[in-house]
């Protein structure tokens, strides 16, 4: 498993009956995680002290409950043992997010490490962007970037972090657009990119009412992204937060439409650290491909 173990600004206190503790920053949040199937005691103080709780509803969905929590805040990242501090403006919104999953981090340090040591200028492509972790991550580390969203909001609050993070002025090309056309526009205009990453939804829907589903769409997107690599590509990225699409179904996909290349596949789980009990939670899955 990788690990997200960097972070000072967030942390998971505890894990117990459905819910993570968290603290972001000075704040403590409590929301539901499906993979906290376990019932402990809840030791830790925070939980009789937070700042907001997301109650899911059995109906689906689900609402805030706030005690004491700004309407916005800031944490940080220390990119490369802090030789670089990313920036995060959080604020929790819709279906229990605040505008950031910490355990991408641990993806943040492997490919900035590889765009830093590549002896030459690196173009990223990021896909399904969000609000831009991946795409500060590897502005900071020295690539020019391509981030796509279809959400123009996304899009905006992106902005909103590079600017936080002193990387209003980096070369970043923000395109708010549905990520499938758009990879088939940059494929008739002949652009290529060193490195891609890939952070799609399990469920979602395109600008104009476009559905996505991730066990029918990555595949073929996967194979359409392989089009837009360089002669020499650095790295390509996919994670998945579905938990029927295994580690190894992502290094059989990746490997597969990436076979031409001089390059090894390794696909695991993520993870982030829980204080109160010494464990790992585990958030999803990766699999990276990088040249030899």
């Amino acid at each position: 498993m990788w690990i997200a173990n960097n972070w000072t600004d967030y942390e998971i206190l505890d894990t117990s009956r459905g819910e993570k503790l968290e603290r972001w920053g000075d704040y403590l949040l409590v929301r539901p995680d499906p993979q906290v199937i376990w019932d402990t005691e809840r030791k830790a103080p925070g939980w009789k002290r937070m700042n907001g709780h997301y109650h899911r509803s059995k109906k689906g969905g689900g609402e805030w409950e706030f005690f004491d929590l700004p309407e916005q805040w800031t944490i940080q990242y220390p990119l490369c043992q802090g030789k670089n501090t990313l920036t995060f403006n959080l604020k929790p919104f819709s279906f229990k997010h605040t505008g950031l999953f910490p355990e991408q981090a641990a993806n943040w340090d492997w490919f900035g490490e590889k765009i830093r040591n590549a002896g030459r200028p690196i173009k990223v492509l990021n896909l399904f962007a969000y609000t831009g972790g991946a795409t500060l991550a590897a502005a900071a580390s020295g690539a020019s970037v391509t981030h796509v969203d279809a959400s123009k909001g996304m899009v905006g609050w992106a902005k909103e972090n590079a600017r936080s993070s002193g990387l209003g002025e980096a070369p970043i090309r923000w395109i708010v657009d549905d990520c499938v056309k758009f990879v088939e526009r940059e494929i008739r205009r002949g652009n290529h990119y060193d490195g891609i990453i890939m952070d799609p939804p399990s469920y979602g829907r395109g600008p104009k009412g476009e559905i996505w589903k991730i066990e029918e769409a990555i595949h073929p997107l996967i194979r359409l992204c392989s089009q837009l690599l360089s002669d020499d590509p650095l790295f390509f990225l996919v994670n998945s937060y579905t938990t029927g699409l295994a580690p190894a179904v992502l290094t059989y996909m990746i490997a597969t439409e990436l076979k031409k290349y001089n390059g090894t596949v390794d696909s695991q789980e993520v993870g982030l650290p829980v204080t109160a009990s010494g464990l790992v939670l585990p958030c999803g899955a990766s699999g990276r491909w990088e040249k030899k």
